[in-house]
């Protein structure tokens, strides 16, 4: 996830997810990567961007809300949220955004 993702020509959708981590992994680094795995066989899915230190920001890129909201929707999603909420985060927030430019190098 260290790659800048190649994301087509706008408009396309955002999901920004910040957060701060509770102590130790309980079963969090294995639960992210088939998050990832996942999202990657999801209808509509683009890509996704993670940088995880004291503040950790993931950002998934979408074609449509509707495909967003398909995987906020998904059975093994919503457990990983379920436990998010338990145990993984003292902290965080969820932001989607519509990308409507994007440029760069």
């Amino acid at each position: 996830m260290s790659e800048i993702v190649n994301t087509p020509e706008p408009p396309y959708y955002a999901v920004i997810f910040s957060s701060h981590r509770t102590k130790g992994d309980n079963g969090y680094g294995e639960m992210a990567d088939r998050m990832v795995e996942l999202a990657e066989q999801q209808p509509g899915f683009l890509g996704i961007e993670s940088v995880k230190e004291d503040l950790g920001i993931t950002v998934s890129y979408w074609e449509s809300l509707d495909a967003i909201k398909n995987w906020k929707n998904n059975a093994e999603h919503l457990e990983a949220q379920r436990l998010g909420h338990q145990r993984w985060y003292s902290n965080f927030r969820v932001r989607i955004a519509k990308v409507e430019r994007e440029y760069g190098i």
